[in-house]
């Protein structure tokens, strides 16, 4: 049977160690500071980049892969496996311009190499790395890339997922929402709680007022959508504040039996638009 190799990039904040042991292939994004460059997690570690992000007098910005770029990754994969078939998962085509960047480097190899399969997440941060790693594991096990596929999509569709943001200051600045707002909700200390839509876009859930009640209005929100659910598989994505992420896991095992537990980073990219003290919760069936 051919080898079946798995590729996302670096938005699906995948603790590198877990990517590493997997063989997850992982594209970096770009992050800009000024004129500096850094590739996400690559050139800038989480750490680094969110002691930098509350000092920097300008939003960072962000690039996706050229399409060369991943003709080169896909390329380089089909030299070292000859006969493999690539799946390729990546960041919501409604948040970046990632996802169309593998699709265009896939159709100038269409003709040339074993087949790739380009896969649009419809989801940020986890919310799709948790898929690309179980995506990893069935392809070691040795499983069609079409049953991979399909398990993919039926975790993509039981998901659960909720962004508490510690302020709106990076919404503000990535123009989200106005100066006004988000100084009125500095003020009131208000903690938005964001998801995704099953087009792939961030909405506003609700807002809370104070870090406290939003956690706990979080919990609720995960409650109500898993009615009669106890066992559940949990991430939790925080900004290289790994004590946020212990003590929101200790709230929610008052709540649900948690089986697998992954804690990791909000990496430079996505946090650069959703700043210092974000705690993102990523639930799927157990």
């Amino acid at each position: 049977m051919n080898r079946t190799v798995i590729v996302t990039d670096s938005t699906s904040d995948i603790p590198p160690s877990m990517a590493e042991a997997l063989g997850i292939e992982v594209v970096p994004l770009t992050l800009m500071f000024g004129e500096e460059a850094f590739r996400d997690n690559v050139d800038m570690t989480p750490e680094q980049f969110y002691q930098r992000l509350p000092r920097s007098t300008s939003l960072p910005t962000t690039s996706q892969p050229s399409p060369v770029e991943y003709m080169n990754v896909y390329q380089g994969i089909q030299e070292r496996y000859p006969g493999c078939r690539i799946l390729s998962f990546h960041i919501s085509s409604g948040l970046s311009g990632t996802y169309q960047s593998a699709v265009l480097a896939k159709s100038m190899l269409e003709e040339k190499g074993e087949p790739i399969t380009v896969v649009d997440s419809l989801s940020a941060s986890y919310g799709f790395g948790f898929m690309v790693v179980e995506a990893a594991r069935l392809a070691a096990e040795g499983h069609d890339p079409e049953e991979i596929l399909a398990q993919a999509e039926r975790l993509r569709q039981s998901r659960k997922l909720y962004f508490l943001v510690d302020t709106l200051e990076y919404l503000q600045k990535g123009g989200r929402i106005g100066k006004a707002s988000a100084f009125l909700g500095t003020l009131l200390n208000i903690k938005p709680i964001l998801s995704i839509d099953a087009e792939g876009i961030i909405y506003a859930v609700e807002k809370v007022r104070g870090r406290k009640k939003a956690v706990a209005r979080m919990i609720e929100l995960f409650k109500q959508d898993l009615p009669g659910v106890d066992k559940i598989n949990v991430a939790v994505g925080h900004t290289a504040e790994p004590a946020s992420g212990e003590e929101f896991l200790k709230e929610l095992a008052g709540h649900f039996t948690l089986e697998e537990k992954v804690l990791t980073n909000v990496g430079p990219v996505v946090g650069s638009h959703v700043g210092n003290g974000t705690l993102a919760v990523f639930i799927w069936p157990a």
